[in-house]
């Protein structure tokens, strides 16, 4: 009886590469392109948050700017001395021209019915930032001539409506009126070369009726 015997190792079979050039290339390529495209993502991302990094300090240097813009226009102002002396005088002016309205209508000056009443009209109409300097009154109040001092322009029309609600006043109508920068008030001696005149903060108006003489200032 014959018996067959198998010669043949399976070690000494010749193997399969799966691993070949071309694979390991391709493999190397899907990994290169994979990280070129995180690359330029990454580039396109950084772009972006430096543009808006940009944009956000122009926005913040925008606001600093105006910050300090309104730093320098909304200053505070310092207080002039001149402008407080001329506000106590208009104060004390006030006062005065309301006693001289308490001794008309005492009567102490005899019939002064013919002026007390514009006295009256004029110590009542009072407007906040505005006060007089001189007051004439010709005849029978026929010709008026008022002048004074004001930190606003605007503020004369509000004073002459207060005028024109006085009974004493009915009817009266202004036919001049002048405003004009004060003249600069002059230094005090030993100031400054820089500040030998210090330019007012207040207007100075001329209220005047029709034909009314020049005003004679306090």
């Amino acid at each position: 009886m014959s018996q067959q015997i198998n010669l043949f190792n399976p070690v000494f079979r010749k193997k399969k590469n799966y691993l070949s050039a071309l694979t390991m290339a391709q493999g190397l390529g899907v990994i290169l392109a994979g990280v070129l495209a995180l690359a330029f993502y990454g580039k396109q991302r950084v772009g972006a948050l430096e543009r808006q990094v940009a944009q956000t300090q122009t926005v913040l240097d925008a606001r600093e700017a105006r910050k300090a813009k309104a730093s320098v226009e909304f200053a505070p102002r310092v207080r002039s001395k001149t402008l407080e002396l001329e506000l106590s005088k208009a104060e004390l002016d006030h006062q005065a021209l309301q006693e001289v309205e308490q001794i008309l209508q005492r009567g102490e000056f005899g019939n002064t019915r013919g002026y007390s009443a514009y006295f009256r009209a004029f110590a009542r109409s009072r407007v906040e930032g505005l006060w007089l300097t001189g007051v004439s009154i010709v005849g029978a109040g026929n010709e008026i001539g008022l002048q004074g001092r004001m930190l606003q322009a605007n503020l004369v029309p509000y004073y002459i409506a207060g005028l024109s609600r006085e009974p004493a006043l009915k009817g009266k109508s202004f036919g001049r009126l002048d405003i004009g920068q004060a003249a600069p008030v002059p230094a005090a001696a030993g100031a400054p070369a820089a500040r030998v005149a210090e330019a007012p903060r207040y207007l100075e108006f001329s209220l005047q009726s029709a034909a009314a003489p020049q005003v004679m200032r306090k």
